[in-house]
């Protein structure tokens, strides 16, 4: 008990002093304080807290001030990481226990857990270290000869037990007795093979003088328990040699029932209060203990004795003749023990093998983690803070027979926080004078630190102060200095709380009037005060009037000078016996602020009376939750019984009452054991008490049965009669159940089976967080005691995807009454991961126990599915073939990666560079720079760490695609590979030139001629170019040369004018090996075979120029109208200048400022690439020269740039240059433009070929070619080849060296149309959060414009189109709908010139006048004027559909002069509705159709003789020029003229005469036009599926009923293997639109078969496939589907009740009979369906049965059986279905149940019983089988199919048959709609042979077959059959 002026704290005055903040920061973390601050005064005088953290940090602080005056680091930290799922103390575990303080040499002893490694780097469990330190309290410095280490030591007491500092924890206080220093260790959560220790270290030396282990054998050595941990508690002494402690559970149990005496301990001391002798030398033995009987149930629920340390008893009140020394521990179990120090009690010793203690263990109400408060005053009391409950007050006395008696006596208003934390209880006193006492407590809730008078009253402690300090470190307690009180916290302050020190007046205090009569008053004393400083007295105030008075008060203010008295009177006048106080308060307003303007004095005495009077405490005595039997003897309360007077009190008698406190009393059983009422029973009833005495009557109460009991007893006596009530509550044991959400998200609850399997989070997508939650009930019957959690470690703050959300739900001391239930969060949350990395498990275990004694301790796992994004080619099983292989560094040295597939595409995404390079045959992809793809075959020399690929992928910022390092300083490219990667041929070393290949030596690098070729002999080129390759494929000439990397040439001469040049300017590596030389733009690496003429050296006679040496290369200063500004890096997430861009062999400073010429800045960069752009990119900064060091390709005097570096230039304003040289002249179409420049000694743009004329470096368009009509590539491209190939176009243009493309306009990309209609555009808006942003109204098309979608929302106020194809209105815009920054990017349908939003993005317009004006810039090809107008966007015009899929165009067709080119259908469609499309789906049952005149539409199998192309038709035909009614961007025909469509798969069939095309026909295409010589090859088809999903039909659609509820993908590179491995976990998945990817379980309602050709649009990714069309999509159903529509059970049957099978959709499976029950067995359920006469019985979920005599609709048999796997709730080791799944027994001749015609199976009723032939229609001709066109499509009865209606129905339905038949019992058949037109319908009775699958069913009969036929409109809304009740309404007699 400390020293402490109770009115100080008290008084208003008392509050918070100081913060001190710690300044620790190790990785980041905050300062924890676990181990508790120590106060110390020094030889300076001056009072100092010293504080040791979690991160081994010292602090010496000033007392007063707060300031910290020293501070030093011993170790790192150990990380809790290393301990995980244990988080009790995170992330950081240092010094974690109180140390201690010698003051004879000032020494601060304490324990540090640190890593064997001091320099941070190595880590784990196995490298944990604990060191014992010695700190000098001056300096903070280690005393001589410290630290110690402690690991590998190998107990004393035990040579198989060694120390391991990785997996122990010490936590209880140090203890200093003598020479010697003693600490306690346990384990890390009860983790890992861990014992409980006692180590001790001689102070002087360090040296290890005990190593004691609680696990001291003969256990195996595996054995783990017995730990000393004590919730931070210390271990204490009674300084006359021995040591006491208490440990927690352990596994060895070794006494297992035996009682055993204490002083014959055994060797494994678990559950154990520990009494032990401090030997001379330091050594320890165990000399007593003590273990509760009931050891090995609190094992087996984790409830700790030794939760709590065992504390001493002052023994100078706490003694009483039979225990003179008393200590007392609580445990977990919520018991408190007060012991017999002498005598401990050993286990099991006391009468029926109880507890042999002093006083029967007081239950309190949940676990108690917290040290008593003990208060030495006033007659003793105890404090036991108890977890979520409040703290209870025991107050000590000896009973009769002379053993001590705690009873409780109040309780405290607060209760203690739900979670684990309540701290340890302290007291205070003033120099111990009775009234003076407080009692200190800190918690983790609520207020965190709590001050209450130490003695109740009234039953209830007093708060008298408290205070809120966030983050209260768990188990910690107040610490007291002069005056002050410090507190530590978990965020790195420690407060300081207290009053000012210096009082204003100094008075007579305590004022003391003895003992005083009740009801007489006092002689008054005088109270004098003197003035400390000047000060003005204000008031003086008395704060309970009640026992006390004051007089003589000054009139007030008054103003009293330093050194002057003032003084009042009081007088003592008591009402109530016992000790009273008061305090009075002195206010003061001073002339010095450093003073308290308060001054306490306090007020005492005694009451007493000369009579006997008569108090019983307390007035309630609670027995909550005792458990019937548990215990043989029952559990024991007392009631004090005191006599407050100085006469002799005689107890008359006590009257007993089980209905109120008034009566009616009854006669009570006296017995031996005392008397007895109902459970209850009172025993040392005292007959008279001796004047302020006290006597204790104890209370049995020892339940037979469970329920709620009440006794009310009235004492009377010759000193007043008092009431006390009795009340007790029997309860049965607690049964835990846990639970875990079902991940599917049904709401189900799995209850947790040990881990069989793991609680699971499913699959769990990338940048997804899913939250689940445990839930933990007390499952006992409704009279069980509440269930405790004894033991929880939560997966809180630990790493990894798996997680709790907090550490405090289902926490350590949860306590949960009967039924009532209490949940937990737990998440998998998996982060953003790049696309194609294979999916990982994270895992978290959650270790808990509770109070159920079956429950045990359990290691709850939880285990997540972490999904990426699987892009590019997949295999069957949905994962991708290109694998992510890392981020690869660039330019290491050159190019990695030699082929660009494309530099700035903002629609760049890993999958589609992929996809790219994987068509081009390319094993490795890449992509960087956001826009950039890259393909080859070997791969880059070095990986990066994945943080330097830091760039987003402009087309999907989900992904990453390349980036700039970590620390901006190189270039990173994302990397794919098929696994077909070569390693890389690049030498890191570099590339050098090689000076022999075969019999060619090396002889210079040479510059190109100009106009001609240095060697003009045989040429080729290739990607994978080598000087070998060359060498020989050059091998019958001279010479070899190669160039740009990959280019060979071969020749015997050599080219007038070639000139040598320095070697540096062949620097481009060779494609097939990077450690060669393969000379460079218009440069040649130059081989000469053995014993040839050189090649010529620096000069040509043929040139007529003059090379001049140059002093080297230099950073040119202009180029045309840019001025150099330096050398630049690129930006941060972007190219630095990103507007356009090309490059070439030939680069040169000069070319580029020529095609950057309308731009503010350009730049080169990597001796060949040219940059431009209006603004700079953010991050690119100047650098350093020596960064742009790299020779420009095209001339090697001047530098371009660097690798990731620029030389940067930006234009002035004023586009003028001048030079001098030789003046050309070029003239284009409609312009002249004229240059004069340097001769150029590199390639040049050509001014003319053939017919045409240049124009310019032209980009490629947004969305497509820029020339789109025709292209070729040739490896010998030229400029005139291409204007050869073109001829007849308007436009022709090269591109890629190689590539030339033609047409007749050049393409624009699409736009946002301003007004459509009476809409203006208002700009890219999202949808609502809860639906469509506009709702009233909606349509879809695939033929969707902005201006359709005007016209149909004509008179509603919005309009907004979507996702291509969808238009939607609505007069008001629904919540959550806001403008969006991106996202409408797709083209329009029916228009690709025009933008229709996006996913989830609408293009969105208001009806009103338009305020927008668009500005568009259009530049001519034919001239060079730019002109700029303000109007509404419009698109580049209509244009024939030449691109429709499933058709070919075949041109513009004339009509005849007397009938029609097509001539089986006419105008099908209202003319109205007429477009390419709808024609095509009118028609889609022939094979060909035409449109004509604007609406109308023809069909025919065949064109007619003399309908014939329309000479020189093509696309832009003058004659087929008439816009569609229904698109008016689409031609539809002329007068007399179709545009005439083919099927892809038919040939041209005229008049009666079929001719198959095999002439050179052109296919057009949407960006080619091909020229084959072949037959016609077929369109695009339905892609079969894969290995996950199978291929069904055909479905409709539409935005007011989807048939699959969620898009989870759209783009344009959507192939039908993409969409099914995105959907791979779901039941169904679609295509749609072409481009949009559903993915769903369930069908919708309005979800129907639509006719399979109305899927027509080709998948972009996949042309040959088929992705659905406008509301329409080719839909695909997992082959483990939960729900498959068409599919039925296939019962198999064996003699008697037979196999197991497996289906879904449970209750609507089998939904005749069910029942529910605890006690399901597979028997039980198959009785149950016998006893109500049906023949199949079904279980799920292991405790439900279903019945019924047929599968209904929409079940799947034969699931895989891994989805059955539920333990029957009646036997175990049966399975009884699973989650959603069923198991199916068919009782074939156990159930006496009439055969049935089945009426449905799913959508296909029953027909009809028909002929199984059709007879012959010639004479002597054979009977056809009735399914003859299905060509045998069915199945025969056998061993593995066996026939039912339902196996036969799902068979013909999965494999696209309209009809299933049904013959002889043992054979399906399946057939077309058509086929039972041939035959005769017979009697139902004639199907009457019972099937081999079913024996309750009928299949038909001989030459009979009952036909089942597939109709939609057969179910209703609900899945349901509408002609159906049971199936088995129809009764037929079955076939002898």
């Amino acid at each position: 008990m400390i020293t402490v002026e109770a009115a100080t704290h008290r008084s208003a005055q008392f509050g918070q002093l100081w913060t001190a903040k710690l300044p620790g920061s190790y990785r980041g973390y905050t300062e924890q304080i676990f181990s508790q601050p120590l106060v110390y005064t020094l030889n300076d005088g001056i009072q100092y807290v010293f504080i040791a953290t979690t991160q081994n940090n010292l602090y010496k602080i000033n007392a007063k001030t707060g300031n910290i005056v020293a501070q030093r680091n011993m170790h790192v930290p150990f990380l809790a990481s290393e301990l995980v799922p244990c988080t009790d103390i995170e992330p950081c575990i240092g010094v974690t226990a109180t140390g201690v303080i010698d003051a004879s040499t000032d020494t601060w002893y304490l324990t540090a857990k640190t890593y064997q490694d001091q320099s941070d780097q190595v880590k784990g469990r196995e490298n944990g270290r604990y060191y014992f330190h010695a700190i000098d309290v001056d300096t903070l410095a280690e005393k001589p000869g410290f630290p110690t280490a402690l690991e590998g030591t190998i107990a004393t007491n035990n040579p198989n037990r060694m120390f391991n500092g990785g997996i122990h924890h010490q936590r209880p206080a140090l203890l200093l007795t003598g020479q010697y220093v003693y600490a306690g260790f346990a384990s890390h959560c009860v983790q890992y093979n861990f014992t409980g220790w006692i180590m001790g270290w001689d102070k002087s030396s360090g040296s290890l003088v005990e190593h004691f282990s609680t696990e001291g054998g003969k256990e195996p050595n595996t054995t783990p328990g017995g730990g000393v941990w004590m919730s931070g508690g210390g271990i204490a002494t009674d300084n006359k040699g021995s040591m006491y402690f208490s440990t927690g559970n352990g596994y060895a149990s070794q006494l297992h029932g035996t009682p055993v005496p204490g002083r014959q301990p055994p060797t494994s001391l678990e559950e154990a209060a520990v009494n032990m002798k401090i030997n001379d030398d330091g050594s320890l033995s165990v000399v007593d203990f003590f273990m509760p009987w009931e050891k090995e149930q609190l094992d087996g629920a984790d409830k700790d004795l030794g939760t709590t340390p065992l504390e001493l008893l002052p023994t100078d009140v706490f003694t009483c003749p039979n225990a003179k020394r008393l200590g007392v521990v609580t445990g977990k179990s919520g018991k408190t023990y007060i012991l017999n120090l002498d005598n401990l009690g050993g286990y099991q010793m006391g009468v029926n093998k109880l507890d042999a203690i002093p006083q029967a263990p007081i239950q309190n109400e949940n676990a108690v983690y917290a040290g008593a408060g003990v208060y030495p005053l006033e007659g003793g009391y105890i404090y036991i803070n108890v977890i979520q409950y409040a703290t209870h007050v025991f107050k000590f006395s000896c009973d009769g027979s002379g053993n001590p008696a705690f009873t409780k006596v109040a309780d405290s208003p607060e209760k203690a926080a739900y979670v684990l934390g309540v701290g340890h209880g302290a007291t205070s006193s003033l120099n111990g004078q009775a009234g003076t006492g407080l009692y200190w407590m800190t918690d983790v809730d609520g207020y965190q630190l709590r001050v209450y008078n130490a003695v109740p009253q009234g039953g209830a402690l007093q708060l008298i102060k408290a205070a809120n300090i966030p983050g209260v470190t768990k188990f910690s307690r107040p610490v007291f200095g002069d005056g002050r009180v410090y507190v530590g916290t978990v965020q790195g302050l420690l407060y300081a709380f207290g009053s000012p020190v210096n009082l204003p007046l100094t008075c007579t205090t305590p004022v003391d009037f003895g003992k005083v009569q009740i009801n007489q008053t006092s002689t008054p004393i005088t109270v004098q005060c003197q003035a400390n400083v000047y000060t003005q007295l204000t008031n003086i105030t008395l704060k309970n009037p009640t026992n006390f008075q004051i007089s003589g008060l000054p009139n007030m203010p008054v103003d009293v000078p330093q050194g002057q008295n003032i003084s009042f009177k009081a007088i003592f006048k008591p009402v109530a016996p016992g000790p009273l106080s008061v305090d009075v308060s002195i206010g003061t307003s001073n002339s010095d602020s450093t003073f308290a303007s308060n001054t306490p004095v306090s007020i005492k005495g005694i009451g007493t009376s000369d009579k006997p009077l008569l108090s019983v405490n307390p007035n309630t005595v609670t027995f909550n939750g005792v458990i019937v039997n548990q215990t043989v003897s029952g559990e024991t309360g007392s009631v004090i019984f005191t006599n407050q007077g100085d006469g002799a009190l005689t107890v008359q008698g006590l009257d007993y009452s089980i209905v109120s406190e008034k009566g009616p009393f009854i006669t009570p059983n006296t017995t031996a054991n005392g008397v007895q009422v109902g459970p209850f029973t009172f025993s040392n009833i005292p007959s008279t008490i001796a004047g302020n005495t006290d006597s204790i009557v104890n209370v049995n109460f020892n339940p037979q049965a469970t329920g709620n009991y009440a006794v009310y007893v009235t004492v009377r006596s010759n000193g007043g009669s008092k009431i006390f009530d009795v009340f007790g509550t029997a309860s049965s044991y607690p049964k835990a159940l846990l639970e875990f959400q079902a991940a599917d998200g049904s709401g189900r609850w799995i209850p947790y089976a040990n881990n069989n399997p793991p609680f699971t989070f499913g699959n769990v997508y990338e940048q997804q967080t899913k939250v689940l939650k445990m839930r933990l009930t007390n499952n006992g019957s409704s009279s069980a005691g509440s269930l405790s959690v004894t033991v929880s470690k939560p997966p809180f703050g630990v790493p990894g995807i798996v997680g709790a959300q907090n550490g405090a739900d289902l926490g350590e001391g949860t306590n949960l009454a009967a039924g009532q239930s209490a949940t937990a969060n737990l998440f998998c949350s998996v982060p953003m991961s790049q696309v194609n990395v294979d999916s990982y498990n994270g895992s978290a275990t959650w270790v808990m126990n509770t109070g159920d004694p079956d429950f045990g301790k359990q290691q709850i796992k939880f285990v997540c599915n972490a999904i990426a994004e699987q892009v590019g080619p997949l295999y069957p099983n949905g994962s991708a073939i290109y694998r992510y292989n890392g981020c690869y560094k660039e330019n290491n040295p050159g190019r990695q990666l030699k082929t660009q597939l494309w530099g700035k595409d903002t629609t760049t995404t890993n999958d589609k560079c992929i996809n790219a390079c994987s068509a081009a045959g390319w094993a490795i992809a890449a992509t960087q720079y956001e826009t950039e793809c890259w393909c080859g075959n070997n791969f880059p020399i070095e990986t990066g760490n994945e943080n330097d690929c830091n760039y987003r992928c402009a087309g999907n910022s989900s992904q990453t695609c390349g980036g700039d390092g970590y620390f901006h300083d190189h270039s990173f490219m994302s990397l794919f590979s098929n696994g077909k990667g070569k390693p890389s041929t690049i030498s890191p070393g570099g590339p050098v030139v090689i000076k022999s290949i075969g019999p060619y030596n090396y002889t210079g690098c040479y510059a190109e001629p100009n106009g001609a070729r240095a060697l003009s002999g045989d040429k080729t080129a290739s990607d994978e170019m080598t000087l070998q390759n060359c060498a020989q494929y050059c091998a019958s000439y001279t010479y070899f040369g190669v160039e740009y990397g990959s280019e060979c040439y071969c020749g015997n001469s050599l080219t007038s004018g070639t000139t040598k040049t320095t070697e540096d300017q062949c620097s481009m590596t060779c494609g097939g090996n990077q450690t060669q030389i393969c000379g460079a733009g218009n440069r040649l690496t130059a081989y000469q075979r053995d014993g040839s003429a050189a090649l010529p050296s620096g000069t040509s006679t043929a040139a007529s120029s003059t090379a001049t040496a140059t002093s080297g290369p230099v950073a040119v200063s202009s180029a045309g109208r840019f001025s150099y500004q330096g050398c630049y890096t690129e930006g941060t997430n972007s190219r630095a200048l990103g507007d356009a861009n090309t490059a070439a062999g030939s680069m040169t400073v000069e070319q580029c400022a020529s095609f950057c010429s309308a731009y503010t800045y350009m730049a080169v960069e990597y001796s060949s690439e040219c940059y431009c752009g209006n603004s700079i990119g953010a991050g690119a900064v100047l650098a350093t020269e020596n960064g742009c060091t790299m020779t420009c390709s095209g001339n090697s005097s001047e530098y371009c740039g660097g690798a990731n570096r620029l030389n940067f230039y930006k234009a002035s304003k004023t586009a003028t240059s001048t030079t001098t040289g030789t003046s050309s002249t070029s003239t284009a179409t409609g312009s002249t433009t004229t240059s004069t420049a340097n001769t150029p000694t590199g390639p040049v743009a050509v001014p003319t070929a053939g017919s045409y004329a240049y124009q310019g470096c032209y980009s490629e368009g947004t969305s497509g070619r820029a020339l789109g009509a025709n292209y070729t590539v040739s490896g010998t491209m030229t400029v005139e080849k291409c204007a050869a190939y073109c001829n007849g176009y308007t436009y022709m243009g090269v591109e890629y060296s190689s590539e030339c493309y033609c047409d007749n306009t050049i393409g624009a990309g699409p736009v946002a149309i301003q007004t459509a209609g009476s809409y203006s555009y208002k700009g890219c808006y999202s949808e609502a959060t809860n639906g469509r942003a506009l709702s009233d109204k909606a349509t879809a098309a695939s033929g969707m414009t902005v201006e359709t979608c005007a016209a149909f929302c004509s008179g509603y106020k919005y309009m907004g189109v979507e996702y291509s194809t969808e238009c939607y209105c609505g007069n008001t815009i629904n919540a959550g709908s806001a403008l969006a920054t991106d996202g409408c990017s797709m083209t329009c349908g029916g228009n690709a010139n025009e933008y229709c939003g996006g996913p989830n993005r609408l293009n969105f317009y208001s009806a009103g006048t338009s305020t927008t004006s668009q500005t568009t810039t259009t530049t001519s090809p034919t001239s060079t004027t730019s002109t700029t107008t303000s109007a509404t966007a419009t698109s580049t015009g209509p244009a024939t559909v030449q691109n429709l899929v499933g058709y070919k165009y075949l041109g513009c067709y004339n009509e005849l002069t007397n009938g029609r080119a097509l001539s089986d259908v006419q105008n099908p469609i209202a003319a109205s509705a007429v477009s390419v499309e709808s024609c095509s789906r009118a028609c889609s049952q022939y094979t060909f159709f035409g449109v004509e005149y604007s609406g109308e539409c023809y069909c025919g199998n065949k064109i007619a003789s003399g309908s014939e192309l329309v000479a020189g038709s093509d696309p832009s035909t003058t004659q087929c020029n008439m816009l569609c009614n229904a698109n008016s961007k689409e031609y539809c025909g002329g007068p007399s003229r179709l545009n005439m469509y083919q099927k892809s798969s038919a040939s041209v069939t005229q008049s009666s005469t079929t001719t198959t095309q095999s002439s050179t026909t052109s296919s057009l295409t949407s960006s080619t036009l091909t020229s084959t010589t072949s037959s016609q090859t077929s369109g695009p088809t339905a892609n079969p599926g894969n290995a996950n999903f199978t291929y069904t039909a055909c479905y409709t659609d539409s935005t007011a009923s989807r048939t699959l509820p969620n898009l989870v993908l759209a783009n344009n590179g959507m192939t039908i293997s993409k969409c099914l491995a995105v959907c791979y976990s779901y039941n169904y998945a679609a295509v749609e639109y072409g481009q949009e990817c559903w993915c769903g379980d369930t069908l919708g309602a309005n979800a129907k078969k639509a006719v399979e050709s109305d899927c027509n649009f080709q998948c972009p990714g996949a042309p040959s496939e088929l992705c659905g069309a406008g509301d329409r999509m080719n839909l695909y159903t997992h082959k483990a589907s939960t729900q498959v529509k068409f599919s039925t059970p296939n019962i198999a049957t064996t003699s008697g009740t037979t196999s197991v099978a497996t289906t879904s959709s449970t209750s609507s499976t089998l939904p005749s009979y069910t029942t529910e029950s605890t006690k399901t067995t597979t028997e039980s359920c198959q009785k149950y369906c016998a006893s109500k006469n049906y023949g199949l019985a079904g279980t799920t979920g292991g405790n439900t049965c279903f019945c019924g005599n047929g599968l209904q609709s929409f079940s799947s048999l034969n699931q895989p059986s891994a989805k059955c796997n539920t333990p029957c709730s009646g036997n175990s080791s049966e399975i009884c279905g699973g989650d959603g799944y069923l198991s199916v027994w068919n009782a074939t001749s156990a159930v006496n149940i009439p055969a049935t015609t089945v009426k449905q199976v799913g959508y296909s009723p029953l027909k009809a019983c028909y002929n199984s032939t059709i007879a012959a229609t010639t004479s002597g001709g054979k009977p056809t089988p009735l399914f003859a066109s299905a060509s045998g499509a069915g199945f025969s009865a056998g061993p593995k199919t066996p026939v039912s209606v339902e196996s036969c129905v799902s068979y013909c339905s999965n494999n696209g048959f309209a009809l299933a038949g049904l013959e002889a019992g043992n054979k399906c058949t399946c057939g077309a709609a058509t086929d039972i037109t041939k035959v005769t319908k017979q009697d139902l009775e004639s199907c009457n042979v019972l099937c081999s699958g079913n024996r309750r069913e009928f299949c038909g009969g001989q030459n009979k077959t009952l036909v089942y036929a597939y109709d939609a409109a057969s179910v209703d809304g609900n899945g349901k059959p509408k002609s159906m009740g049971q199936n088995n309404d129809a009764t037929i007699t079955p076939a002898s």
